[in-house]
């Protein structure tokens, strides 16, 4: 193993498809590293945001088969921002879709926010597919959090919620969800592109410890803030997930796999909370606090420590 500290250098794929997944959704993948060492999957954000060339930099592309796709409605996978059959359980029959596509045994699980989510849903479901999980960021996908997001936030980023809030006209600010949805949800680009332009701009601004104008300008990229916010309010709306499906509640599945988790003190999209009470149902996982990071993957202290463990995963 390296002491590498950063991203690896830049990689391009040795090989990109296409995978149809049903009448109406066509999954993009690829892979890259070394075809023929332990295989990664890499399971994005949102849901929604789609992955990108820097996602393939967390990992040592001399040992780990890297594996990254674009979920339904995200990213590369067509259509852009489709809602209909879209859901976590989809989601996780996607994944075993693409693991029998490419011949995967198992696979070591690295996600954040949203995609830590996904990946813990997986590994509960299909715990003898998990080599392990490197989760940051850390989001249970329950009512509370959402409430957070729509409106606990404004207690620390008010510039950014005010903007946020005030997009929609005054008498539909008590229900700020159902509104965007509305608007996303409408098939005129010229009613759900500014509502997914307002919506993602909201988090780009609130994911950095520090004001960071590249996060927002990314964040405010169309393909980005379409695919974001629309299965955002989409998942948020009608897939939070019940207790009866709790991921903590069903921990006791995969608690026999290895796992870290690390979280920005000051994350506010996701706030610790969640990853503290992760932590205390995983106590065999490692748990590392960043001290001086918010949400975003791109903190400099949380970029670190997810190299840092994918290096480590090295010997699970």
């Amino acid at each position: 193993m390296t002491n590498r500290r950063d991203l690896f250098p830049p990689i391009e794929p040795y090989r990109t498809g296409r995978l149809r997944l049903d009448p109406r959704h066509t999954m993009y993948w690829e892979e890259s590293g070394n075809k023929q060492g332990p295989a990664v999957l890499f399971l994005h954000g949102g849901p929604g945001a789609g992955a990108t060339q820097v996602h393939r930099r967390f990992f040592d592309p001399a040992h780990w088969r890297i594996v990254i796709f674009d979920q339904r409605g995200g990213g590369r996978s067509t259509p852009l921002g489709e809602t209909s059959d879209n859901s976590p359980d989809s989601l996780v029959a996607d994944i075993e879709r693409l693991r029998h596509e490419l011949g995967i045994a198992k696979w070591t699980l690295f996600g954040g926010s949203w995609g830590s989510t996904l990946a813990l849903y997986y590994a509960e479901t299909h715990p003898e597919r998990a080599a392990g999980l490197i989760l940051r960021g850390i989001f249970l996908c329950r009512t509370s959090e959402i409430e957070w997001f729509l409106y606990g936030m404004r207690t620390v980023y008010p510039e950014a919620w005010r903007a946020f809030a005030g997009f929609l006209p005054e008498a539909e600010r008590t229900d700020l969800l159902a509104a965007y949805h509305r608007r996303l949800i409408d098939p005129d680009p010229r009613i759900h592109m500014p509502a997914a332009r307002a919506w993602s701009f909201y988090e780009g601004a609130c994911s950095t410890l520090l004001p960071n104008p590249e996060t927002v300008a990314a964040f405010g990229e169309d393909r980005l803030a379409l695919g974001l916010a629309r299965i955002e309010a989409h998942y948020f709306t009608e897939h939070l997930f019940a207790p009866e499906r709790d991921l903590i509640a069903r921990i006791d599945r995969i608690r026999h796999l290895p796992g870290v988790i690390v979280q920005g003190r000051y994350d506010m999209v996701c706030p610790i909370r969640s990853a503290d009470e992760l932590a205390r149902a995983w106590p065999e996982a490692e748990y590392m606090i960043v001290r001086d990071a918010g949400h975003s993957a791109m903190e400099p202290g949380i970029r670190e420590q997810l190299v840092l463990a994918a290096e480590r995963a090295k010997r699970w």
